[in-house]
């Protein structure tokens, strides 16, 4: 089983996550989420009521009256989250580039031409009797002005539903941006002129040429009927919905805890390289009103509360019930951080990795938390995650504050970790068993 994985999953998988692009993502979501936190928690206050219902009145009396002010945090964070995404990567994505190709490369120009790039997507245009003009629309449906259409998060556009736009723009303006550095099409300054001038130059070019393409391919869009984010969000919808499934959350925990299996960190490559955009995206759609499972900080509120495996109830046993030795001070290293759902210890410690002994429930168990958790949602019995938090929130903590203060959240989420635990049990103990027996052998020898 090892040797299949390494070979049809490991290789394949290594080389995607050393691919420039994923890297250049990974870094946009890891720089997103302090803000999309810090918003989230603003969004929690305001919903504190529909929870506390005795807070009703004194909520209308004294912070609704000024929730337009404070909830600025959460659509500066939240409503235009696209942005973010797309000045992180176009920096990452330049500086990947400079450092590895030896390019004179500024991150900051490869940052501003790619927000340049996806400001000129964003208004919506239509060719109507040979003129192509900017949509100008207010009804009960929506309310687009001069192009820019208007939500209650800001503009529609720059919310989490422009991320994947943001990050093909990001692509374009850069591999043009590196293409004129390569072919020397930029203007040179004198060594004399202060470095901060001379990038601002050297980015002259490069802008037209990011202008004239982005133009150019939104004038042959708005000829067919259709846009760069029309365009988009027909593969990136079907990619939307497959995660949105049972079927689908099963397979995206089975290959994280594949990768995880091999040794590589499968959370940091598939959820964070390839899944972030699209949970949080959910997760606004489930603050406007949605109930999409798959969303915010699902995976640590709900899935893997421990650590990868949903290791909580392991770590407990691990350092007041295990037997042997070596698992004994192992569980007692492992469960304070096993309590903030960091792991490593157990995953390197007991090992999980390449451990045949443990390789199931490693794999069996977050997928049945997930499903616990998939279901609760789908079936009303929880509500949705509307707020993103820390994902070293303990259990309990981070259902309860992700959902908007929904106690029901707690109850599931230690039914996760109990259902995790039931499974490792049986493996676990053959494993302290084994390892006691080595043990014993150990001592009789000496």
């Amino acid at each position: 089983m090892f040797d299949t994985l390494e070979k049809y999953l490991l290789g394949p998988m290594g080389k995607v996550a050393q691919w420039r692009i994923v890297r250049s993502i990974m870094a946009a979501g890891m720089a997103s989420i302090p803000f999309v936190i810090v918003g989230s928690m603003f969004l929690v206050f305001n919903v504190l009521p529909e929870t506390f219902t005795f807070l009703e009145g004194f909520f209308n009396n004294t912070f609704f009256r000024i929730s337009d002010l404070y909830m600025l945090a959460n659509k500066a964070t939240m409503g235009i989250l696209a942005l973010y995404f797309g000045i992180v990567m176009g920096y990452e994505y330049t500086r990947i580039y400079a450092e590895e190709e030896d390019l004179d490369l500024s991150p900051v120009s490869g940052a501003l031409l790619s927000m340049f790039a996806l400001f000129m997507t964003v208004p919506q245009i239509v060719l109507s009797n040979g003129e192509m003009t900017l949509v100008n629309q207010n009804n009960e449906d929506s309310t687009i002005i001069h192009g820019w259409e208007m939500v209650e998060d800001g503009i529609s556009r720059l919310g989490s539903s422009g991320i994947f736009s943001a990050i093909i723009m990001a692509i374009l303006a850069v591999q043009l941006y590196r293409l004129c550095v390569k072919k020397n099409l930029v203007i040179k300054m004198p060594d004399a002129v202060p470095a901060g001038v001379a990038n601002a130059f050297t980015a002259l070019i490069p802008a037209f040429v990011v202008a004239f393409a982005v133009l150019l391919i939104n004038g042959v869009l708005i000829a067919f009927g259709t846009d760069i984010f029309k365009l988009i969000a027909l593969p990136f919808g079907f990619v939307v919905n497959l995660t949105s499934s049972w079927l689908g959350i099963m397979v995206i925990y089975f290959l994280i805890h594949a990768l995880w299996i091999v040794g590589i960190h499968g959370t940091n490559i598939i959820y964070q390289g390839f899944l972030f955009p699209i949970v949080m995206s959910n997760l606004q759609s489930n603050a406007g009103g949605a109930n999409i499972p798959f969303a915010g900080e699902l995976n640590n509120a709900f899935v893997i509360i421990g650590g990868s495996g949903a290791t909580l109830g392991l770590c407990v046993f691990l350092a007041f019930l295990a037997k042997s030795k070596q698992l004994k001070v192992l569980g007692k290293a492992a469960i304070v951080p096993g309590i903030f759902n960091i792991n490593e210890p157990l995953i390197f410690g007991l090992p999980i990795v390449y451990n045949p002994f443990l390789a199931i429930p490693f794999f069996v168990a977050p997928m049945v938390t997930a499903s616990i958790a998939y279901w609760a949602i789908e079936l009303e019995f929880v509500k949705p995650i509307i707020a993103m938090i820390p994902w070293p929130t303990p259990i309990g903590a981070g259902a309860f504050i992700s959902t908007g203060g929904d106690y029901m959240a707690i109850l599931v989420a230690i039914l996760c970790a109990i259902v995790a635990f039931i499974i490792w049990f049986p493996f676990i103990k053959m494993y302290d068993k084994k390892l006691l027996a080595q043990e014993a052998g150990e001592d009789a020898l000496i």
